[in-house]
């Protein structure tokens, strides 16, 4: 049975390095797929018009197609020319939950993402949304510096 590893990037280079620790904890492991995720922040609430949802509709659908482009499919091809099992997914929520989610839902055996270092002190420790991640997550939290 093969262990299902959920990589969360963010767009930035420090994706990168929970990319490179993936790779290394899938090789020891053997028989193992990273599941490299993007998230969108998006809230489903909203007060608008039903012009204003279709519109926003088209807009999800196309920062979807964009962050596949330009985030999960190169993260991925890099994996897979390193001979790992690799797929990708874009999500659209709030980044912990939509992690703890997609990790649930494919039975993954860890999480792992990176902190970010910018912004202020409390960011650079984690990040809010590493954070309440590694507090909520339904399997363990790997965060790499």
């Amino acid at each position: 049975m093969s262990t299902t590893l959920v990589v969360g990037l963010d767009g930035e280079g420090s994706g990168d390095r929970a990319l490179a620790y993936s790779s290394g904890l899938s090789s020891l492991i053997g028989d193992a797929e990273i599941l490299v995720v993007y998230v969108i922040e998006w809230s489903p609430f909203s007060f608008q018009t039903a012009e204003e949802n279709a519109q926003r509709h088209k807009r999800r659908e196309e920062e979807i197609s964009m962050a596949m482009e330009r985030v999960v499919a190169p993260a991925v091809a890099k994996l897979s020319a390193n001979n790992l099992k690799a797929s990708g997914i874009v999500k659209h929520g709030d980044v912990a939950t939509t992690l703890n989610l997609v990790a649930v839902e494919h039975n993954a055996a860890q999480i792992i993402v990176s902190r970010n270092s910018e912004g202020g002190f409390a960011k650079r420790v984690f990040g809010s949304a590493t954070s309440n991640l590694v507090m909520t997550a339904s399997v363990p939290v790997t965060v790499v510096a």
